[in-house]
């Protein structure tokens, strides 16, 4: 028996697909990068200056103009990353991209970005979400999804999971969960007893992909986790699942249209949604905590920047450290342990009192002081990014201060690239970063400091080593 809606409940949703989707998390970090540079300009010239940037991306030199103009609005549309003033045509960087800037946390940057989804959004150009508004339609998939898998545990008593095709059918394209809100309950009781009748539903890549987005998004946000085809709520992520599911959050701008609506006037209300998409929602409510994702226990954790660090623990208040548990400082302080044991491994564990982690407020342009095995001074500075699966983002942003540090400090100076996922710890090691730029190793953009490319041969790849007694 194959599943199908029927006709006069069948309304598919759809929203923007990104043409770097299978590259999704290394081109928003770039974008976000590239935006948060860009200071508020005239729209035309805010978009010419991205469109520059974008052209900087590995493989983009030669697109047409098209290509990159695509880029462009497929990205400010769909993660809100600018936002903007019709009336007085000016553009800025969105907080979402500024906060991945500065933050380099992928996974919580999804957690946003579907926390405020929604289906009518501005995501989507004026006469679609007419289209929505006429059908009746509003609806939030993320919450909806985990409303259902947490039901489906309920009923079942065990692990319940749902897949793309399911999610399309029983959920994304029925109106009678979209416009007349069919419970969670309901919805996970259809799938269970599809399940058990072995119900079979298309799978065309073309009927599940938007449904398959929204999932993929959530398994990136690491809400959801994956296991074959068949996706299950996270249980160790149960504080933001909770937020999700509990959340009253709705862009109500729309709701005056469901009575009347016309194209004009929900053309006056785009630069709502951006404002809203972008609104902060507080310093921590979706930080990512490390050593959960990484499966570090905390006692592991305490040992890595405790022990045998007599000089640390004397400058660093290390319960703070595990309480934030920083995207940085948790970086920062892998490289700590690594350099202990690339000194203990070394038979130079005399010198392991020597490494320092240095304040920020000591502005001296790098993170840790380590040393050689010959006693002499080794200046790191930490750049962390933490994904849910393995990037190929080999750019970084040095500071004025970073810069001219490195500048200053030639051979003894270090950039330390930690790029962390579940699937593996990356460490990329370049020394004497300017002197690399000077022998045309890597590419160095000025701007409010130094934007950094480096390729394969700027530095090595390096094993990053876990601090044990």
């Amino acid at each position: 028996m194959k599943y199908s809606i029927p006709n006069n409940f069948y309304f598919r949703l759809h929203h923007i697909r990104p043409r770097f989707k299978n590259d999704v998390e290394s081109v928003l970090l770039f974008m976000a990068n590239e935006i948060s540079k860009i200071p508020s300009l005239p729209k035309e010239e805010f978009k010419k200056r991205l469109n520059n940037s974008i052209k900087l991306f590995p493989g983009n030199a030669r697109l047409q103009q098209k290509t990159i103009d695509n880029w462009r609005t497929e990205i400010s549309a769909l993660f809100g990353f600018i936002q903007e003033d019709s009336i007085s045509k000016t553009s800025w960087a969105g907080n979402i991209a500024l906060k991945l800037a500065n933050e380099q946390d992928l996974i919580q940057f999804f957690k946003y970005f579907l926390y405020y989804f929604q289906y009518p959004g501005g995501h989507l150009k004026t006469h679609k979400v007419k289209e929505l508004i006429d059908a009746g339609i509003k609806f939030k998939p993320a919450q909806y999804i985990l409303k259902v898998l947490e039901q489906g545990e309920k009923i079942s008593k065990k692990r319940f999971s749902i897949n793309k095709a399911e999610v399309t059918h029983c959920i994304f394209n029925d109106l009678r969960v979209t416009r007349d809100n069919r419970s969670p309950k309901e919805t996970a009781q259809l799938i269970l007893d599809n399940k058990e009748k072995k119900v079979e539903y298309d799978w065309s890549g073309d009927v599940i992909r938007y449904a398959g987005d929204i999932l993929d998004y959530m398994a990136i946000a690491d809400l959801l986790t994956l296991h074959g085809n068949d996706f299950y709520i996270n249980l160790k992520e149960r504080e933001s699942t909770t937020a999700f599911i509990q959340s009253k959050n709705w862009f109500n701008k729309y709701d005056p249209f469901y009575k009347k609506s016309d194209i004009k006037s929900l053309r006056l209300i785009e630069d709502d949604w951006f404002n809203y998409v972008n609104t902060d929602l507080g310093e921590d409510l979706f930080k990512t905590d490390v050593l959960k994702y990484l499966g570090i226990e905390e006692d592991a954790y305490t040992t890595l920047i405790n022990a045998s660090i007599a000089e640390f623990e004397k400058d660093y208040d290390a319960e703070t450290i595990k309480r934030t548990k920083d995207i940085g400082d948790f970086g920062e302080n892998l490289i700590l342990g690594h350099e202990c044991m690339r000194l203990k491994i070394g038979n130079r564990s005399d010198l392991v009192h020597l490494i320092k982690r240095i304040p920020t407020a000591f502005a001296v342009g790098y993170d840790i002081q380590s040393v050689e095995l010959d006693e002499k001074k080794r200046l790191i500075e930490v750049k962390t990014t933490i994904s849910s699966k393995t990037l190929n983002f080999y750019n970084f942003h040095l500071t004025p201060n970073e810069w001219n540090s490195a500048d200053s400090y030639g051979d003894i100076y270090y950039v330390y690239r930690l790029m962390i996922s579940k699937a593996d710890k990356k460490l990329f090691i370049i020394q004497n970063p300017v002197g690399q730029y000077k022998q045309n190793k890597l590419k160095m953009t000025p701007r409010d400091g130094a934007d950094i490319i480096f390729k394969e041969n700027t530095g090595t790849w390096t094993e990053l080593l876990i601090w044990k007694k």
